[in-house]
């Protein structure tokens, strides 16, 4: 038995006709015509769904290997080092990479500690001419962008020979940019005049420059870009790099971001924004996910990239696939330039979307690496968010990858895609260290202190950042 409905459409002026036609089954399934949203991008011509929508209707994850998106190689730069399983295994043990700075006099600011890197070498990966000139956060891309390629099974000296390089791409943000590079050019200016500025000043300081100067030397002339969204930089970047991939723009794209904003006016800009933890008795406890003690974040840095490409182009070249990327969103709070939106709607929207994106019901997540900076007001935000969209969170484990290596701004999207993309391989958890005191609204298993292991059905990855944009990564295993 089917009954039809007329109503007045809703919609304005963007509808054909003012009324619209719905149809009941006795089996409650109703069928609407309705315009697409353009955000929905599952099934149908050019990305988007068929005119219909059917609300009983299971979500669909992509099957075409031309654009189903695999994660075939992995690096990083890291306070842990540079490798990726080292980097995992310390994460795992719960060790704090947080320590008091030493690159500089930082006695006189309120905050002197930091995930600092120390004992880096490019050894191997740049040549050390340039290696001299570089801005860190240039010399951190280089390095994991490099690593990355090997782990994807690629030789560096022979890799144009095994793929195609112009539908070969890279999308590596940074959040700052080349920080030291411009203070130091700046000082040299009031000090000395504009002679005595470097004449690498502009292309090292420009944000974009990280995945020019690796297409440069890797030879892959796909989409080349950068994008600059704060803290949810390498999240961006990952996002779009796997729509190229599955617009058929490339078949292979390198993507995550890179960030070295540990110096004076890195640490003084954030000291100013009175975000950054002042613990300085204490500094590896200093990062404190949902603690009740939490009082800013601890400012971290590094890179981390990973290698996407296309289920088709992985299989035929017989490349390791690590993981498999099903979706994504991104989009913006519209609320305020540092603080998050109180009730979370920017960021649920977004998960929402992410697992739309992916094809994924929310019952299917059983595992969440959080953004969890250790602010007062964003960790808990996130929690409101996510209770929004999660209505049974007692299969879903939720980690903070943040309370071991600090908060590495434009870089920590990709390290936490990257220890995510390890919790799916390894089976294991790493744990949230510092929870003494949690916050009782907290009622999700945080992995407190110490790893546990966990079959992860899907899992998705958390990153927000100033100016209100948010963006979710979703990920599972890899099943042909």
């Amino acid at each position: 038995m089917t009954q039809t409905l007329i109503c007045p459409s809703p919609l304005g002026s963007g509808v054909s006709s003012s009324m619209e036609t719905l149809s009941l089954t006795k089996q409650s399934h109703f069928r609407l015509r309705l315009p697409t949203p353009l955000h929905i991008r599952r099934g149908g011509s050019h990305g988007y769904p068929p005119p219909f929508i059917s609300a009983s209707a299971a979500p669909r994850r992509e099957t075409d290997p031309k654009k189903r998106v695999v994660i075939t190689g992995m690096g990083l730069v890291s306070v842990f080092g540079t490798d990726v399983d080292v980097y995992y295994d310390r994460l795992l043990a719960g060790e704090s990479g947080v320590g008091t700075i030493d690159r500089f006099d930082a006695s006189m600011f309120p905050t002197r500690f930091g995930g600092q890197i120390r004992r880096f070498t490019s050894e191997g990966y740049i040549d050390g001419k340039n290696d001299r000139r570089l801005d860190d956060y240039l010399r951190y891309c280089l390095v994991s962008g490099k690593k990355a390629i090997e782990s994807a099974g690629f030789d560096l000296h022979n890799i144009t020979n095994k793929i195609d390089k112009e539908r070969a791409g890279i999308l590596v943000g940074s959040g700052m940019g080349g920080l030291k590079v411009f203070s130091d050019g700046v000082q040299s200016l009031i000090e000395k005049g504009y002679r005595k500025i470097t004449p690498f000043f502009i292309p090292y300081i420009i944000p974009n420059m990280g995945s020019a100067l690796l297409g440069i030397d890797l030879g892959f002339m796909g989409p080349n870009y950068s994008i600059a969204t704060a803290c949810a930089t390498s999240s961006y970047c990952i996002y779009s790099a796997a729509n190229h991939i599955r617009q058929g723009d490339a078949d292979l794209m390198v993507a995550g971001g890179t960030e070295a904003p540990i110096i004076p006016i890195g640490l003084g800009g954030f000291v100013a924004c009175r975000a950054l933890s002042t613990r300085n008795d204490d500094p590896q406890t200093a990062s404190r996910p949902w603690d009740k003690g939490r009082d800013g974040f601890v400012m971290g840095e590094g890179a981390g990239i990973l290698v996407l490409e296309s289920l088709e182009h992985a299989m035929k070249r017989d490349a390791p696939i690590l993981a498999e990327y099903l979706g994504g969103a991104v989009n913006c709070d519209a609320y305020h330039m540092t603080d998050p939106r109180a009730d979370g709607l920017g960021v649920s929207t977004c998960i929402e979307s992410s697992l739309e994106d992916a094809g994924v019901a929310a019952e299917e997540v059983n595992y969440i690496n959080a953004h969890a900076t250790s602010t007062p007001t964003g960790d808990l935000a996130e929690i409101r968010a996510i209770k929004n969209v999660f209505r049974n969170t007692s299969e879903i484990k939720i980690n903070a990858t943040k309370s071991m290596i600090g908060h590495c701004l434009g870089a920590s999207g990709g390290l936490e895609a990257i220890a995510t993309v390890k919790a799916i391989t390894t089976g294991w958890l790493h744990p949230t260290i510092n929870q003494f005191n949690p916050e009782p609204s907290i009622d999700f298993d945080t992995v407190a202190k110490k790893k546990k292991q966990h079959e992860v059905n899907v899992a998705i990855s958390n990153s927000f950042g100033f100016g209100g944009h948010n963006s979710v990564l979703v990920f599972s295993a890899f099943k042909p």
